[in-house]
């Protein structure tokens, strides 16, 4: 049984319809990679297996459990972080501050300030800075960084790379390695394919809504993920 199971979910904003009878799976221990263009619904479904976004039909499980009718403070409590777009760090707040915030659950395992602030070094001199005063890179470091003192077994990273400069992406990725070996599973939304495929040992690409093409990165040619993102023909 898979930790995550998304079943032929459907999402909406309004009357706008997001995800069309989508479905994916992660196995514990996994990194799973979802790839798309703008606009392709690779954020709503982030939302909707966090509970900020409901899914309509079909069913999202977590470890067998429906995760319909759990709120998006008991989905935490169930061990799912989300590392949103944008960030979304507490400016007002101090690195070290920002990061005691995601442990408020209480949810015992690895992760603690020290262990967090081993993996992202760069964080360490920055513990009592003002998170308002950090870099783009610093931000995402400390978002991650935030969302692991949760001791999540499921991490939800939405768009790791974007609007960073390659060396921060980098080093950000080079961060995962050590994330997984302390058990925690990836789920990561990238517009970087080449970055998210490089992390990944199963990746799907959404186009408009619905998954156009999924596989192990291995065994995923370069004309047919171009044809998947962009809804072309596969060039002979």
């Amino acid at each position: 049984m898979a930790l995550l199971d998304v079943e032929v979910v459907d999402a909406f904003y309004g009357d706008f319809q997001a995800l069309f009878q989508l479905s994916l799976a992660v196995d514990e221990g996994q990194a799973v990679a979802v790839i798309g263009a703008n606009g392709a619904g690779k954020s709503t479904l982030m939302k909707a297996i966090a509970g900020i976004v409901p899914a309509r039909g079909g069913r999202i499980s977590f470890d067998g459990i429906d995760l319909g009718p759990r709120s998006v403070h008991h989905r935490v409590a169930d061990g799912i972080s989300l590392v949103p777009e944008g960030r979304r760090i507490f400016p007002s707040l101090t690195v070290e501050e920002n990061l005691l915030v995601g442990a408020y659950r209480g949810r015992p395992g690895p992760w603690t300030l020290t262990k967090v602030l081993e993996t992202f070094p760069l964080l360490q001199r920055l513990a009592t800075r003002s998170a308002a005063r950090l870099s783009g890179g610093e931000q995402q470091a400390l978002a991650i960084g935030r969302a692991l003192m949760n001791n999540p077994r499921l991490l939800l990273l939405d768009e790791v790379s974007l609007g960073l400069a390659p060396t921060v992406v980098k080093d950000l990725y080079a961060s995962l390695p050590a994330i997984r070996e302390q058990g925690t599973t990836l789920l990561i939304v990238e517009q970087d394919v080449t970055r998210a495929l490089t992390a990944a040992d199963i990746a799907y690409c959404l186009l408009e809504g619905r998954v156009s093409l999924s596989g192990r990165p291995a065994e995923l040619s370069r004309p047919a993920i171009a044809a998947a993102y962009f809804g072309t023909e596969v060039s002979q």
